[in-house]
């Protein structure tokens, strides 16, 4: 970003989070554990709404597992020992021990364990929005973009084949850039992909099966040449299970992190003995491939608060619409156009009449809402509504029901 430093600490997520009322942090609660507000809330609600309906059009099972299991699961798995460091504390609860989870796949691996399946079933796309919770070290934690309690989109899509495992990152990398273009993420300005590679020689961080790791990197590697993309590859960022294909992006301070990831697992196969009936009735081992589209909700949302400066687009909005009556006679209409708004689903907020007309549409700018609309004589007399725009300035006297259309267009559009 060629911004000057002002231009930049105005744009940081933690000082607009504040000041727009998005989030919060209690010392009460605990270090890294955000809360989020009503108005962050709606942002939150509409992501995981968006991304929901999208996995579920695009095949996507989407499920709910619990946020705590035993500890000989994630002993199961390999992710205890390999990220014991980053997992709370395990829980003793009659004379067993749990773990608060740092990773769901665990869990849909044994939902898919609950019965037997064909290859006719293959690919399967198991997919939830997975409360999760790491131990991130103090001086690591950041705002919303690294905390210790987070939603991650998650999925798991076990495959039939090598080749069934690739088509599928394929197609994950094209949701991404799809989820990407809907918040106005530019491939190669605001985010790149990173090929993630494990280190054959370092046998305690990376599960041991060098041919596996050889054949694994190679093919997404080859997927990403096929796809022309442009990437960097850095070796020992992978996965203890697997190589991977990383989307990073940089927060104003121009740290990098990972906001979506696809990775290929040839590791948790035989850990879980994932097998599916094949054709000619005997059983094979499947393969797998995690994914994440819309990465953590907590990461992305300080992604986008700082990409838009606080101005979300309509259908991201906490509030989308301000009515000012101009004085308190007109208040009763104004409630009266708030509450037709509400009833066709937009989010509307009246200001009250106990200030100015001009410092309360100033202070609509200032919460960066999309649009304000003035009544006063003239417009309750014409049963009509001056619409002004965030980012177009006065639009001119219109009716409740084509503010409403128009609104209502918009905010479907996502634009």
């Amino acid at each position: 970003m060629a911004e000057d430093a002002d231009n930049l600490k105005d744009r940081d997520h933690k000082k607009l989070g504040r000041e727009l009322d998005l989030f919060t942090f209690s010392d009460a609660v605990g270090k890294g554990l955000p809360l989020w507000t009503p108005r962050g809330s709606v942002i939150r609600r509409e992501l995981e709404r968006f991304i929901v309906d999208e996995e579920i059009r695009r095949g996507y099972l989407h499920v709910y597992t619990p946020d705590i299991a035993k500890l000989d699961l994630y002993r199961k798995s390999g992710h205890y020992p390999h990220y014991q460091d980053s997992m709370y504390a395990p829980i003793v609860i009659d004379d067993e021990e749990f773990m608060l989870r740092p990773m769901t796949c665990p869990h849909h691996f044994e939902l898919f364990l609950s019965r037997p399946h064909s290859y006719r079933e293959l690919p399967m796309r198991i997919a939830e929005l997975a409360k999760l919770y790491r131990y991130e070290q103090s001086g690591e934690l950041m705002g919303l973009q690294r905390v210790r309690s987070f939603c991650l989109a998650d999925a798991h899509i076990i495959c039939a084949t090598e080749e069934q495992a690739v088509e599928e990152i394929g197609k994950a990398l094209d949701l991404i850039e799809f989820v990407a273009g809907m918040f106005g993420l530019k491939k190669g300005t605001e985010f790149r992909y990173r090929l993630s590679l494990g280190d054959r020689s370092n046998t305690e961080k990376y599960y041991k099966n060098d041919a596996a790791w050889e054949k694994g990197e190679r093919l997404l590697k080859e997927l990403l040449d096929e796809r022309k993309e442009d990437y960097i590859a850095a070796k020992d960022e992978a996965a203890f299970y697997g190589p991977k294909i990383d989307v990073q992006m940089k927060n104003v301070n121009g740290k990098e992190d990972t906001a979506f990831t696809v990775q290929y697992d040839f590791c948790m196969p035989d850990r879980f003995d994932l097998t599916y009936t094949a054709a000619d009735g005997t059983q094979k081992r499947a393969f797998v491939v995690h994914r994440s589209s819309i990465g953590a909700i907590e990461r992305i949302v300080a992604f986008l608060i700082e990409h838009y400066a606080g101005a979300f687009p309509l259908w991201l909005s906490p509030v989308q619409v301000k009515v000012l009556p101009v004085s308190e006679k007109h208040a009763a209409y104004a409630e009266e156009i708030a509450t037709a708004m509400k009833d066709a689903g937009l989010r509307a907020e009246i200001s009250e009449a106990n200030e100015s007309l001009g410092k309360r549409i100033r202070e609509a700018k200032l919460e960066k809402v999309p649009y304000s609309l003035v009544v006063g004589d003239e417009e309750a007399s014409a049963k009509t509504g001056t619409l002004e725009s965030r980012e177009k300035g006065k639009l001119g006297a219109f009716t409740i029901p084509e503010i409403i259309d128009r609104l209502q267009k918009e905010a479907r559009q996502r634009t």
